[in-house]
């Protein structure tokens, strides 16, 4: 039976007086447990950070009425599998990045980030004034899902390499863990992409199952350990340039509960994702100093390399065009993205420029 319907319906027979009481919403009463299931290792710096702060959120604002009972990527189900979980029932909410579920729609890549795309602000922008919620809503709809941005990450590291990187030719054949559509534009420039879950690209990086990864930052990319493997680190990325982290509520869930425990949901997630992508920010300078002292080689790549990732990143996004639903969030993010851009190259971008020039 279809909950959704069920639950519209069941007010119909009985008196006329029973039947206007019970056309009211069926919302779930007293205490109840959500379960959530994460992409995150336990602990894994960052994201797992941000799903507990959702978690204990909405435990908090609800006075104790709503919990959640967090799974940490392979407690329940695997890493990549908690859309399917939330998404069937079997689970009532997931955190993630949305981009690992382009398998189940490409537009989901525009939630977290698409190669050549969003700052952190300019998704923000975009996701509350310019249609951006909207759009993962509708998106959500097909799935049975209620979504909500719930972290950031910030601007994402190049990633490190067991080689120097100086030409596009030098991805040819290299295996990178890389997620979303950033990694099928590396597969263009002839890459062996894998995507691998965050607690499992240790092993493969030491392990040579791998050549490189991106992660995330200097802070977690610290946290994880890869300065033990290799010195090689590219600290400008093209790939995930503000990546958005999700929380994503099964919708039959989410709608048998009550207006104020559905407003929880979505303020608990708005605040984690400006207190997350502050967490990530605040730990990088001093994290990314610590790395170099102990012999991280930091670079970028040449403006050739930097090409060649425009050029295929811009094959991957045509590619999917003809997706009715993505050609609708493409043209939405990007009209919103140029319009921020505008003005913050004029105002924020020409103060710290003069500001580090005039401070030294």
């Amino acid at each position: 039976m279809d909950r959704r319907k069920f639950l519209k319906t069941s007010a119909l027979g009985g008196s006329a007086a029973a039947a206007t009481a019970l056309a009211a919403p069926a919302y779930a009463q007293g205490k109840r447990t959500l379960t959530m299931v994460t992409s995150w290792g336990r602990g894994l710096a960052g994201v797992f950070d941000s799903a507990q702060r959702c978690a204990d959120s909405i435990t908090a604002m609800s006075d104790g009425n709503l919990t959640v009972d967090i799974k940490a990527a392979g407690e329940l189900v695997g890493a990549f599998e908690v859309f399917d979980a939330v998404s069937s029932g079997q689970a009532d909410m997931y955190h993630a990045a949305d981009y690992y579920f382009v398998g189940q729609h490409p537009g989901y890549a525009f939630f977290t980030a698409v190669p050549f795309g969003m700052t952190a602000q300019e998704l923000v922008n975009w996701y509350y004034f310019d249609g951006g919620m909207e759009l993962h809503d509708e998106l959500g709809q097909i799935f049975g899902l209620k979504s909500f941005l719930a972290g950031n990450t910030g601007a994402q590291a190049g990633g490190w390499y067991s080689k120097e990187i100086n030409s596009p030719e030098d991805f040819n054949g290299l295996k990178f863990r890389m997620p979303g559509l950033g990694g099928k534009a590396l597969g263009k420039l002839g890459a062996s992409v894998q995507n691998i879950p965050g607690s499992e690209v240790y092993q493969a990086l030491s392990s040579g199952a791998i050549d490189g990864t991106e992660w995330i930052g200097p802070w977690a990319d610290e946290k994880a350990g890869f300065q033990e493997i290799t010195k090689i680190y590219y600290t400008a990325g093209f790939h995930e340039p503000g990546a958005g982290l999700s929380l994503a509520t099964n919708r039959d869930v989410f709608e048998s509960l009550s207006p104020a425990h559905q407003k929880i949901i979505e303020i608990a997630a708005g605040e984690a994702h400006q207190w997350n992508l502050a967490q990530f920010l605040a730990n990088n300078g001093a994290a990314l100093q610590r790395l170099q002292a102990g012999g991280v080689k930091v670079m970028e790549f040449p403006d050739s390399v930097w090409d060649a990732f425009g050029q295929a990143s811009q094959e991957v996004l045509n590619e999917n065009m003809s997706d009715e639903l993505f050609k609708k969030i493409h043209d939405s993010a990007m009209a919103s993205m140029k319009a921020s851009s505008s003005w913050l190259n004029m105002s924020s971008g020409v103060y710290t420029a003069q500001r580090d020039r005039v401070l030294g």
